[in-house]
């Protein structure tokens, strides 16, 4: 049986009752889409605003959860009478108890995650289902969400599914499921978006700053909630992530290998890539790179590119990949920045600095370590971490997001420093279920800089040109731009 054509209705909708944030979002329709942030920005109202115009121009069906059932008539259902009188719209639709029908056979219906029978039994008069809103949805669980993802299968209609939340909690499985994965198109939004909010409501958010961080970072900034006391200063990192820009390139480096030595190696851009970089080498810097090997409780390969002459984080790359590609993979990345000095963690693996060893590779970091039987100093390629090291390389970091937190460029490295807490026994550590991979490899960064020169120098070391030559394939005579020559991509 075929569906009837939709109504059409001759209304004009001012574009001045939306907030200007949200517009672009009126006719979105990626299969899910998040509206987040901070409290009074006006995202539920929007929701709402651009549901009763999407049930006025298209054909569907919209089912509206939250946690518990009973939330939803003062909250949703409430807002959708609200806007539906506001633009002066009764005449187009019929409400009845936690039911909303368009006059041209579109429905709204109201339930809760709590009663998942009615839920599995909501059937609309006319139609499938089309659409899902999630309000609050940091109240639900990851199982519920999946099961209305079901729900939204088959059938011939495009399908979408909205969720609304603060971001309560940055280990909230809602940012790692759909923003950290890139699969939810993601709308973020603050009070300073409400061009309808009182100057009342904007004092009562900020006075927040004083009162409560935690509610002034959420509900007032908008930035995802960190519970507990972490380890590095959790107002400076969430303000320092609201000012980061996008890396300039991101992809990985692609080279020849002929089991003995490394050459034409080229820098691929890829959206999906695994090195992110913020600042491109320049000629005759110095710099450093060093590295964390996946271990105990970890699942990455880790590194940060240091500009020497001042601290400053200008590459990151992080991984799941074997050792043999991460120590190509850090080959590439020092050469290209310059023949950094290199300074990889040795605790759990040892093969990156050996195989490093065997490629060649002329400048990494090297670390005393005494002979218990003679009391003798050797020296040894790598840092190891240990009950004395641990301690320093860390407290080093600290004083550098106290101080300089502008150095740091990078918004993974610096999430994982606010779920970074001190445990019962006071030892910094990162929280159950979440990495520091990144953080004690940008620790080693700082603390290995005093090995590599600080002041820019025009290389002399004929060893050290030769290598560069060799490897990206440039001219001698052409050796002042070799920065430029490498191919991108």
């Amino acid at each position: 049986m075929n569906n009837p054509p939709l109504r059409v209705f001759n209304i004009s909708i001012s574009k001045k009752v939306f907030n200007e944030k949200y517009i672009p979002y009126l006719d979105d329709d990626s299969r899910y889409l998040l509206f987040y942030g901070g409290g009074s920005s006006g995202k539920s109202y929007f929701i709402v605003q651009r549901y009763v115009y999407r049930l006025l121009t298209r054909k569907m069906n919209l089912l509206v959860v939250r946690q518990t059932g009973n939330t939803n008539r003062d909250s949703t259902f409430a807002l959708f009478k609200q806007v539906i009188k506001d633009w002066k719209l009764d005449n187009l639709f019929s409400i009845t108890d936690l039911r909303i029908k368009c006059a041209n056979g579109n429905e709204v219906i109201f339930r809760g995650l709590d009663d998942t029978e009615k839920i599995k039994s909501t059937t609309f008069e006319n139609g499938e289902l089309t659409d899902i809103w999630v309000e609050e949805a940091t109240e639900t669980q990851e199982a519920d969400i999946n099961q209305l993802k079901v729900r939204l299968r088959g059938g011939t209609s495009k399908k979408q599914m909205v969720l609304s939340f603060n971001p309560v909690n940055i280990n909230h499985w809602i940012k790692k499921h759909f923003i950290d994965s890139g699969l939810a198109t993601a709308c973020h939004s603050t009070y300073k978006d409400n061009k309808f909010l009182t100057e009342e409501d904007k004092q009562v958010l900020e006075s927040f700053k004083t009162t409560d961080l935690y509610y002034y970072q959420v509900y007032c900034l908008g930035q995802w909630g960190v519970l507990g006391k972490t380890f590095f200063n959790a107002e400076k990192i969430s303000k320092r992530i609201t000012q980061l820009k996008e890396p300039i390139k991101k992809g990985s480096f692609i080279y020849k290998y002929d089991g003995l030595k490394i050459t034409n190696i080229k820098f691929i851009e890829e959206d999906d890539g695994f090195i992110d970089i913020y600042e491109l080498p320049k000629e005759f810097y110095p710099y450093i790179l060093s590295g964390d090997t996946a271990g105990e409780g970890s699942d990455y390969y880790t590194g940060h590119i240091l500009d020497n002459t001042n601290g400053k984080q200008v590459a990151k790359l992080r991984k799941q990949f074997d050792a043999d590609e991460y120590t190509r993979q850090m080959y590439c990345l020092g050469i290209y920045y310059n023949t950094a000095l290199i300074g990889i963690e040795t605790n759990f693996d040892t093969f990156p600095i050996k195989e490093l060893i065997r490629l060649k590779y002329p400048k990494q970091f090297v670390r005393e370590k005494e002979d218990t039987y003679t009391n003798k100093h050797d020296k040894s390629f790598g840092f190891r971490t240990d009950k004395i090291t641990r301690p320093l390389i860390l407290s080093t970091l600290q004083s550098i997001i106290n101080d300089n937190i502008e150095l740091i460029n990078d918004k993974e490295t610096l999430e994982e420093m606010l779920t970074f807490v001190r445990n019962e026994k006071g030892r910094p550590e990162a929280q159950q279920g979440c990495h520091d991979d990144l953080i004690m490899a940008l620790a080693i960064a700082y603390y290995i800089r005093i090995q590599q020169k600080m002041t820019i120098e025009r290389i002399k070391n004929k060893a050290k040109e030769s290598i560069l030559s060799k490897n990206f394939n440039i001219n001698k005579k052409t050796y002042k731009e070799y920065n430029s020559k490498i191919e991108v991509i």
